[in-house]
């Protein structure tokens, strides 16, 4: 099963670096979403307990959450596509487990997220963070299990679609909110009481506690401190929920048409 799914990501991944308009288009178009809103809301961002912190180093990693989350579940409109190309059934007939399909797309969208996110990571220093050998570890897999959980759920919702126009319509409007709720564009602190619990109760916001944290902490003080270690413990569990709610939907079968 582990060989089928290793094969099933190397075939995503290299489906994806050999689309050069894509690997730009989803790299730049964040960039360009950090610096131009980051300039524009630098001179009245005054956060309580952050004002020493500009918007750009604020909002810096908000926009890895968003490369993370939007590649990893936007790389599952493969899943459409190789239904349409009829790919998918010659895979599903095949005679491995239905599971080293769930783990080959989510390991695939998994890579796809981590190379972009890597690459932008390299601007850390320009923002004047820094990070010791324990601190990118941290960070490291922060990336690597909040990419699982979006991929696992990108997954969920594109497996019994059958039309990419309606993924995407659909992850739209679930992803924006999903983001724009996590913390990444404002502080939690001072919103509104229902807008505070929407906050805290909406996994990515825990998945960017555990993205910026490293920038601020070693890995001594993250693991001691208590908001690290909810977020730690929300983001397994969310992930879990995911991976195991995607192989159940694959474990069902479709049925077929009835006779008449």
């Amino acid at each position: 099963m582990i060989r089928v799914a290793f094969a099933l990501a190397q075939r995503e991944f290299t489906r994806f670096i050999r689309q050069p308009q894509r690997v730009v288009g989803t790299v730049a178009q964040p960039i360009l979403f950090w610096l131009f809103l980051g300039s524009g809301f630098s001179s009245s961002f005054r956060a309580p307990g952050m004002e020493h912190i500009s918007y750009l180093e604020y909002f810096y990693p908000g926009v890895l959450l968003m490369m993370m989350l939007f590649a990893s579940i936007f790389s599952s409109i493969t899943i459409i596509e190789d239904r349409d190309a009829g790919f998918l059934q010659s895979v599903l007939v095949a005679p491995v487990s239905r599971m080293a399909i769930v783990l080959g797309k989510v390991f695939g969208g998994t890579a796809i997220a981590l190379v972009q996110t890597l690459i932008f990571t390299v601007a850390a220093p320009f923002l004047g963070l820094s990070l010791n050998a324990g601190s990118l570890v941290l960070l490291l897999g922060a990336y690597v299990l909040a990419s699982m959980g979006f991929a696992a759920m990108g997954f969920f919702f594109a497996w019994p679609m059958r039309s990419s126009s309606g993924f995407h319509a659909i992850m739209m409007v679930f992803l924006m909110p999903l983001w724009m709720l996590s913390g990444a564009l404002f502080p939690i602190e001072r919103v509104p009481g229902w807008l505070h619990v929407l906050m805290n109760i909406n996994p990515v916001a825990h998945a960017l506690v555990l993205l910026r944290t490293p920038f601020y902490m070693t890995a001594g003080q993250a693991f001691a401190d208590q908001r690290y270690q909810i977020a730690l413990a929300v983001t397994v569990v969310w992930t879990a929920a995911c991976l195991l709610g995607s192989m159940a939907r694959v474990q069902k079968r479709d049925k077929g048409a009835a006779l008449r």
